[in-house]
């Protein structure tokens, strides 16, 4: 058995969430997240004036509230979802939200 896929309809959803957030918090700014989706994964990427930097990946667990949440470790170049010692850490709740907000800590834009 394949991967499981992130249904459209969240990923509708997560695209909505996402664009909510960069012309809210990111507002003024030349900055802002992007969605990537690979199989049951998200990948939150954010463009620092014109460079394209990895920050979190989540896993879809079924419900929009309960992601997995896992940091890109610049010193090892990958994602690691052991890592919870990181500014912005507190802001982690589950939410697509709560994870754009703590890799804005642990990465300032």
């Amino acid at each position: 058995m394949g991967k499981k896929k992130i249904p459209d309809e969240v990923r509708a959803q997560v695209d909505a969430i996402v664009e909510q957030f960069n012309r809210g918090e990111l507002r003024g700014s030349d900055c802002f997240y992007i969605a990537r989706y690979r199989g049951s994964y998200l990948y939150l990427d954010r463009n620092d004036w014109g460079r394209v930097g990895h920050v979190c990946r989540l896993k879809y667990n079924g419900a929009m509230d309960n992601w997995d949440f896992a940091i890109f470790k610049y010193s090892d170049e990958c994602y690691d979802p052991e890592e919870w010692m990181f500014p912005g850490g507190g802001h982690l709740d589950g939410t697509v939200e709560g994870a754009m907000r703590a890799g804005l800590e642990a990465y300032p834009a």
